[in-house]
């Protein structure tokens, strides 16, 4: 899993250094603008992805083959629903809602519009991926995602450079390329599915009805869809304050916002990928009684998860000048970007185990501890403190924000999982407890 996490972050790197050093500044201020669309999408694929894997592990672990293919043809289903939103949605007010994040600017917004409608109409085939490549993992075949991740980003890649610097598409050369990759991955799971003997067979979607048990799904992949909704709206209120307290340095501070997006999304996918891990053999594990290989799981997904933090933080703090060179020659870009960097790492350390935590509890079917470890904090602590510190200190009261709401979910985590590593028998490692 951390080889599929980090091959994404790879992906996202490269094309953000396409399209800052072929493209320009403006269009990675538009894909900056974009982000937190795009983020929806990724927390839209989460909802049915993590809902329908933190159930199908736990069936998969009792034996029952028959309830983890029911669960599997729902998510379909689910998928299938959410796109036609999505699609619907976008056509209704697409184009009012970049206009308006773009703030008057028309080349800005056009170059956003056109990423943004070819991302929406390519989701079909993000959400229904990501549905297939969590049953692969549910089903212990994470060594074939790593295989398959690494084949279909370096595709990525490739048909990003084509779209970008051959064909001269702009940022419309990376959605595409974007989009290609995904299907391309979608075909060769469902071709994995199809000739495998031991995976649940393709023929479950034939025989399982679509469309009914959705809100297990729902309730169980919600609190980390939302927590993606939730860096969506930390990203929005966070370009509204830079509109209001940034002035003529509006425009690199954007850019520059989009490179460490960017960056940190690459240090976040492997921790992504840890907990992802956590969650599927705790979840087995949980299934089939044994609590304490669960716990076993926890202890050492966190530590691995903060090991990584730690040299996140070291990068960040040190080398934000040559991370910002990476992605423009712009010297206010640069600039910024080590600029953003510095308070945002302070406590960047804790966010790697408070995210394996949080799907530990959501493996076990706890959905509301997980929604207390990530959702208080893009919900409720950053959006506020970003709103009151820039008021009051202006741009560099937005970047210590971050280390300011870190402080404080880490103190939750520590009131909410003070019981979880203990040895010895706890409620907090009984799926289906709830809080």
């Amino acid at each position: 899993m951390a080889v599929v996490m980090s091959m994404g972050g790879v992906l996202n790197v490269v094309d953000g250094i396409f399209v800052g050093h072929f493209i320009g500044v403006d269009a990675l201020a538009a894909v900056s603008l974009a982000f937190p669309i795009a983020m929806m999408l990724s927390a839209l694929t989460t909802l049915a992805g993590g809902g329908m894997s933190s159930l199908m592990g736990r069936y998969l672990g009792a034996g029952d083959r028959l309830a983890a293919g029911q669960i599997f043809a729902e998510a379909h289903g689910l998928v299938l629903a959410i796109s036609v939103g999505l699609v619907a949605l976008w056509t209704v007010a697409g184009t009012a809602l970049v206009q308006t994040i773009a703030l008057g600017n028309p080349e800005v917004a056009g170059l956003a519009q056109d990423y943004l409608r070819i991302m929406i109409l390519g989701a079909p085939a993000q959400l229904m991926l990501g549905v297939h490549a969590d049953a692969l993992r549910n089903e212990g075949r994470a060594g074939l995602i790593a295989a398959l991740s690494v084949l279909v980003n370096l595709f990525n890649i490739g048909a990003n450079w084509l779209g970008i610097v051959v064909l001269e598409l702009g940022i419309s050369g990376s959605a595409l390329g974007t989009v290609a990759a995904q299907a391309l991955g979608l075909v060769l799971v469902v071709y994995v599915r199809a000739r495998s003997k031991t995976l649940l067979p393709l023929s479950v979607l034939g025989s399982q009805s679509w469309f009914g048990g959705w809100s297990r799904i729902l309730r169980l992949g919600m609190p980390l869809c939302l927590s993606f909704i939730g860096i969506a709206v930390v990203a929005s209120i966070l370009i509204l304050s830079l509109q209001f307290s940034a002035g003529t340095e509006y425009d690199a501070l954007v850019a520059a916002y989009g490179v460490v997006t960017r960056l940190l999304g690459f240090a976040f996918l492997p921790q992504m990928a840890i907990a992802l891990a956590t969650q599927s053999i705790a979840g087995n594990n949980a299934g089939a009684g044994r609590s304490d290989r669960a716990r076993a799981v926890l202890r050492l997904a966190m530590g691995a998860a903060l090991l990584w933090c730690l040299a996140v933080v070291l990068i960040g703090i040190f080398a934000g000048t040559t991370l910002g060179s990476w992605f423009s020659n712009d010297p206010a870009v640069i600039a910024s970007v080590a600029e953003i960097l510095r308070p945002m790492m302070l406590l960047y350390a804790s966010s790697g185990p408070i995210l394996v935590l949080a799907l530990f509890f959501q493996a076990l079917g706890q959905p509301l501890r997980t929604a207390a470890l990530t959702l208080v904090k893009p919900w409720l602590l950053t959006p506020l403190l970003i709103l009151a510190l820039s008021s009051g200190f202006g741009v560099s009261g937005i970047w210590l924000a971050f280390p300011i709401a870190d402080a404080i979910i880490l103190m939750i985590a520590v009131v909410i999982g003070r019981n979880v590593l203990h040895p010895t028998g706890s409620p907090a490692v009984d799926a289906e407890k709830g809080v």
